[in-house]
């Protein structure tokens, strides 16, 4: 039917004008973004556990760096520990030496001052290992005492607490405190240094095991990272060679649109033909 009032061809394509621009709008979008989800719109269901995953994987970056830094931390307090047994070592040389019987009197003020001066260097190096204003060895109350502060690591990304690692970096020294007004010259006293560097040796030991528990951590961390970023790619990404595709399809059907409204337009003059 030829009407004047309405032009239903017209209608028809400008319905499908719109939709093509809407296409090829999205398209364009999708193109310069990136992205096949850019607003809650385009797939809420997809979009809402897009931003889940986003959360987890922002929280699981976060759990690296703290694992990163909890190796940190616990280098500092291995290297630390490796000076303190160096200085003891040295001092069992010095009272080997002096055990010896054939050192004299000054020989052995010399002996007793070198110990002594790496007895407080141990005492320094003690008090002033601190990672963060956290003191590694512990803190020493009024009676000697070492009083030692547990270290949580926020290894996972929830409250509980199969996603913290406490460490323990304590170190009690006070042993040391006998070498003050000890006989270097007596053969005993290398038993107690072996105790001494029998337990240096054992915390050592047990800050290795805690470096190697923070690199399983830092593993199982990198683990969830991957594939929460794959999961993510799946739904957030865009198909650039289907984008691609759409965008031509729907620049196409846009200018057919376009082309074919400029005619639909006319149809109504048609009717002054009739009359």
């Amino acid at each position: 039917m030829l009407s004047l009032n309405t032009n239903m061809t017209s209608l028809i394509v400008q319905k499908n004008l719109a939709k093509a621009t809407r296409g090829l709008n999205t398209a364009i979008e999708q193109l310069t973004t990136g992205y096949k989800l850019n607003h809650a719109k385009d797939n809420p269901a997809n979009y809402a556990l897009m931003k889940q995953y986003e959360t987890k994987l922002n929280a699981w970056n976060v759990a690296q760096d703290n694992i990163s830094i909890g190796n940190n931390l616990l280098e500092m307090a291995s290297d630390s520990a490796a000076l303190i047994e160096n200085h003891v070592i040295r001092i069992r040389d010095l009272c080997m030496q002096a055990s010896n019987g054939t050192y004299g009197e000054n020989s052995i003020n010399a002996i007793k001052a070198e110990i002594q001066g790496r007895l407080d260097e141990i005492e320094r190096i003690r008090g002033s290992t601190e990672f963060n204003g956290i003191k590694l060895f512990g803190n020493t109350d009024e009676e000697g005492n070492t009083q030692v502060q547990n270290i949580n690591i926020q290894v996972g990304i929830d409250s509980s607490q199969s996603s913290r690692i406490t460490l323990d970096t304590g170190l009690n020294l006070q042993i040391l405190k006998e070498f003050e007004d000890i006989d270097i010259t007596n053969a005993s006293t290398l038993d107690k240094l072996d105790n001494i560097l029998s337990q240096l040796s054992s915390y050592q030991v047990k800050i290795g095991a805690s470096q190697n528990r923070l690199e399983y951590a830092l593993d199982f961390a990198e683990v969830n990272v991957n594939n929460l970023t794959s999961s993510l790619s799946t739904i957030r990404d865009a198909d650039i060679a289907k984008v691609s595709s759409d965008f031509i399809r729907y620049q196409i059907l846009q200018q057919a649109c376009a082309t074919l409204l400029a005619t639909a337009n006319q149809m109504p003059a048609l009717a002054l033909q009739l009359i």
